[in-house]
């Protein structure tokens, strides 16, 4: 039943003209979004210490997260966040169904209140652009057609910039924008394609992105269960359903819905709640604003659609926090108790010393004996940094055949070097040393090592 939402019985794509109800759901979706859009244009200008709010730049694997840089050697942190998000997605899809999909979801925020608000202010409401859609091509229809997609075009034209300003940085999508094109094509191929990609999305794929290629839905219909709290009709009250009689009859059992059918004709996904939870349903509350409003005209109780569980139907009972929810909550803050951990002990210079494989000691003029090291320097910050090894120990000297000397941002150095040990400081076969790593004057690391020399008496 789900293909034929979208789709005739010829196969022909069946456009949805969902009409509008400014309920109170839909005033708080609305106050939601302009938030949320708000955040989305300005978020790639945002610095916190210096450091954009976000940029996920893959090409250069260069990531930044509330200000907070992480490089490719941080991958285990992109994993364990990405784990973490995993299982968020999955209680709040245990707990609240799909009212992520209707609320918070990109996709809904761009459709419903920009591209459906162009639409509805150039063409008029659903009713007027199902019959401009039907009539033929006056000079009107061809200039507000034309006009809602020049429109159309230049909000997905503004939705890649700041969509591309993530991935590469507001800086590099300033460059592309003021400086010739020849020096940037790929970056301004890349503006288009994706204004293409969102102009496409948004005026033509639409609510198919929710019902067909959306994998969530699925997801859904695996995950909630007699407890979650969806969009629902309440059945047990509407049914059975029927219209509205004038005179009252005291014989007549019918229930509360008087199958008026708006909430069929508000939802942007074209179902009938009143058939029950379907993966089609974004919980975007739209039927519920418009139930409620005919509840209102006609004296009945509002909420017959509204957020209830199956058991909240069945058996009255009420919204509980199951062993199932709380379970998923406890691993939840396990898991974010342990990022937390790695990203605020994590250092942002790193190195790493091993000894020379198979590499005896060796004397040295003065009475010194040493052994050879290979070291490794991450640099995690973003920005270069001079870097300097030195012992803990005075007495221990550090003769490079490899300087460090400079180290690029998010970048990686190779050092090889003798440790030197006075003999007369060696008394056993093995001698741990701790090594400082410095940039500058500030000691960013220190480590321990062993050193192999002879046995003094």
């Amino acid at each position: 039943m789900s293909g034929l939402l979208t789709a005739r019985e010829t196969g022909e794509r069946k456009w949805m003209y969902p009409l509008l109800r400014k309920g109170i759901y839909y005033k708080w979706r609305s106050a939601i979004s302009y938030v949320y859009l708000a955040f989305f244009f300005a978020g790639p200008f945002i610095r916190i210490g210096g450091e954009p709010l976000l940029l996920l730049n893959f090409m250069e694997r260069h990531f930044v997260i509330l200000g907070q840089v992480f490089w490719p050697q941080d991958i285990f942190l992109f994993m364990l966040a990405s784990l973490v998000f995993l299982v968020c997605v999955v209680l709040f899809t245990i707990a609240f169904g799909r009212m992520f999909c209707g609320w918070i979801c990109p996709q809904t925020v761009f459709m419903e209140m920009v591209f459906r608000k162009i639409e509805e202010w150039i063409e008029g409401d659903a009713n007027k652009r199902k019959k401009l859609d039907a009539g033929p091509w006056t000079n009107a229809k061809v200039v507000k057609k034309a006009g809602k997609h020049v429109l159309f075009i230049l909000v997905s034209f503004l939705i890649a910039n700041t969509f591309l300003a993530y991935l590469i940085g507001s800086e590099n999508l300033l460059k592309i924008i003021t400086e010739p094109i020849a020096l940037h094509w790929i970056g301004f191929a890349s503006i288009w394609l994706f204004t293409a990609v969102f102009y496409l999305v948004y005026s033509q794929v639409r609510e198919l992105v929710c019902t067909v290629i959306c994998p969530y839905g699925r997801l859904q219909s695996v995950l909630i269960d007699e407890h979650t709290l969806v969009v629902a009709y309440n059945d047990v009250r509407g049914e059975p359903r029927g219209k509205l009689q004038k005179t009252a009859d005291p014989f007549d059992l019918k229930g509360d819905c008087v199958d008026c059918g708006l909430c069929v004709s508000v939802c942007p996904t074209g179902i009938d709640i009143r058939n029950g939870t379907q993966i089609e349903c974004v919980n975007c509350t739209a039927c519920i604003d418009v139930c409620d409003e005919v509840m209102e005209k006609i004296h009945k109780p509002k909420n017959l659609i509204g957020y209830y569980s199956e058991n909240m139907i069945r058996v009255k009972e009420k919204p509980s926090f199951t062993l199932r929810m709380k379970s998923y909550a406890a691993v939840i803050t396990i898991m974010i108790g342990v990022l937390c951990y790695f990203i605020f002990s994590r250092s942002d210079m790193e190195m790493t010393v091993m000894r020379g494989a198979g590499m005896l000691y060796q004397e040295q003029p003065g009475g010194y004996i040493s052994n050879i090291y290979n070291a490794e320097i991450i640099n995690k910050t973003n920005e270069n940094r001079d870097i300097l090894i030195r012992p803990d120990d005075p007495a221990i000297k550090i003769k490079y055949i490899q300087a460090p000397g400079k180290v690029a941002k998010g970048g990686m150095v190779k050092v090889m070097f003798f440790i030197m040990i006075p003999a007369s400081h060696i008394h056993t076969a093995k001698t741990d040393v701790r090594l400082q790593l410095y940039t500058g004057h500030q000691l960013k690391q220190t480590i321990s090592t062993s050193f192999v020399g002879p046995v003094n008496d």
